[in-house]
């Protein structure tokens, strides 16, 4: 979530709403997001529930669900998913924001 913070104005000048749905309880996602001044949007899925309609996968050997990345556009349709392999797993910013800019001239 760090990389995202960093760059949140770029998202925002390119017409995007992160939000970031993790596997806590609201209680503790809420806790964290005040805590650490996150400007997205936060939505606990302690269940997976969310992400399963998405088809990311809870990898029990990986101590639970890796990071992912998904592109819906204003329609609803899914542009983009990337499921990381571990932590670090993650697109650089710059590559989303040249593939929101692709999506967003269409």
């Amino acid at each position: 979530m760090a990389q995202l913070r960093l760059d949140h104005k770029k998202f925002s000048e390119a017409n995007t709403v992160i939000l970031v749905i993790g596997p806590e309880s609201p209680d503790a996602y809420k806790a964290y997001f005040e805590k650490e001044q996150l400007p997205f949007v936060g939505l606990p899925d302690p269940r997976h529930k969310v992400l399963k309609l998405f088809g990311q996968k809870v990898n029990l050997f990986k101590l639970g669900r890796m990071p992912g990345q998904i592109i819906v556009d204003k329609q609803g349709n899914v542009r983009f998913i990337h499921y990381g392999h571990n932590m670090a797993d993650i697109p650089v910013n710059e590559e989303v924001l040249t593939l929101l800019q692709r999506i967003n001239a269409e």
